[in-house]
């Protein structure tokens, strides 16, 4: 068997750009990680409370948001790789000024202006622009499927950084090295990690670029230049809001909160935390291969619904069981279906907007669910700050994600992207 005969069908003829755009988010996802297991440890050792934890963590993510915004609503406009470039550089400065200090004050600076993931998940404007430019190099019957491996890569990423980053940090606390020493190295890796991409980025081609001449009116390219959308405003805004509910719910059990929460509950130790995550992003990376095909045949929409609610039920049932090897099964088995939504909502958004509006609209819808994420923390904050309620935050972050996802279907199941159009369900 050749090695071409491995390579998924959708992959075969992605480009170099597209392979070079898997790279990158393989590298910036195992940073995210890394980061999100050992960020409260790191920040709790550096002498702040559980409320200024979720603090700083609010404020790092509405930084994300204003940079995303910036960043993603230009980038069709002066350019792709630029934009790309400079948020990988707020990336490695923001590594460098968290490693640097343990004020309060400049923490709370460096994570706004610079780009931090408490979550192990996607912020800042790299999963807006890449997507965008992913779409531009792909055809769109395989759109779907090339996300799906796109977000595996991410999922495996994020595994694998965060068994690195517990292993590692437990390791090094074995030497004559502290604990707060071994996260700040795991916080230097990421910094050097943000300049790794900046790197990559720069090796780009011209063929991820938006041409607006081409794209057959300049007009229209000229008007949105402020916001970067003018025909999909109505669709975007309308899926901004509800994205925003979402990853609002989602932002009560971010990964570093849950790690923590594991801690708290049952004593658990990062090397044993790094593995448990490990394996849910595992099993989240290898669901959303599931996606493309369950798409396929009842839509995208459908496929975000459908596989969405049953991981909701479960993340409500995770705080519920009595002992720590149940609360892990469940964990899994949520993990194992919750991401088979991510690969179809990411490929619903760039089907449903015209090409030239693709960064903004991601970015837009992005920045919502940044937005959203960034308010749950601060409330987490405090509800880990008092044992007997370290348990809520499951069960809001559960039923706010139900009625997302009633929404999401009552309000687009009826708007279909062109390759699902005269196809019957």
């Amino acid at each position: 068997m050749t090695t071409t005969n491995l390579i998924p069908i959708a992959l075969k003829n992605l480009t170099r750009d597209g392979w070079l755009l898997f790279v990158t988010r393989f590298a910036r996802l195992f940073a995210y990680g890394s980061l999100s297991v050992i960020l409260v440890f790191y920040l709790v050792g550096l002498g702040l409370t559980e409320a200024q934890c979720g603090l700083v963590l609010s404020l790092t993510l509405a930084g994300d948001v204003v940079v995303s915004l910036l960043l993603t609503t230009q980038a069709d406009r002066i350019g792709r790789r630029r934009m790309l470039v400079i948020g990988a550089v707020l990336m490695a400065a923001a590594g460098v000024a968290f490693a640097s200090t343990r004020n309060l004050f400049f923490l709370i600076i460096a994570g706004t202006i610079g780009v931090i993931s408490p979550s192990g998940n996607e912020v800042g404007p790299f999963l807006s622009i890449e997507q965008a430019a992913l779409s531009h190099i792909v055809p769109s019957p395989t759109r779907t499927e090339v996300f799906a491996w796109y977000t595996l890569a991410g999922s495996l990423a994020t595994a694998l950084g965060a068994l690195c980053a517990g292993f590692v940090t437990q390791a090094l606390q074995h030497t004559s090295m502290t604990s707060v020493a071994s996260y700040r190295s795991v916080v230097l890796l990421y910094a050097a990690l943000g300049m790794l991409l900046a790197f990559l980025f720069t090796r780009l081609s011209a063929m991820v670029e938006v041409d607006a001449f081409s794209s057959g009116s300049f007009s229209k390219a000229a008007i949105g230049n402020l916001i970067g959308i003018t025909r999909s405003r109505n669709v975007v805004l309308k899926l901004s809001s509800l994205f925003a509910l979402d990853s609002f719910a989602g932002g009560f059990v971010v990964q570093s909160f849950a790690a923590y929460w594991f801690y708290l509950r049952f004593g658990v130790q990062p090397a044993m935390l790094g593995a448990i995550f490990f394996w849910a992003n595992v099993f989240a990376g290898i669901s959303a291969l599931i996606a493309s095909r369950l798409a396929a045949r009842i839509g995208l929409v459908r496929t975000m619904v459908f596989t969405h609610l049953p991981s909701n039920i479960l993340l409500i049932l995770v705080p519920l069981m009595p002992n720590l090897s149940l609360a892990v099964l469940v964990l899994l088995l949520r993990f194992s279906i919750s991401q088979m939504d991510v690969p179809a909502r990411q490929s619903y958004i760039m089907a449903v907007v015209p090409p030239e509006e693709r960064s903004a609209a991601g970015g837009f819808t992005g920045v919502a669910r940044t937005t959203g994420a960034a308010i749950s923390p601060l409330f987490a904050g405090f509800l880990f700050a008092r044992p007997s309620l370290i348990s809520v935050p499951f069960f809001l972050a559960g039923a706010l994600k139900i009625v997302y996802d009633l929404l999401l279907y009552r309000g687009f199941v009826t708007i279909q992207p062109p390759e699902e159009r005269d196809v019957p369900r």
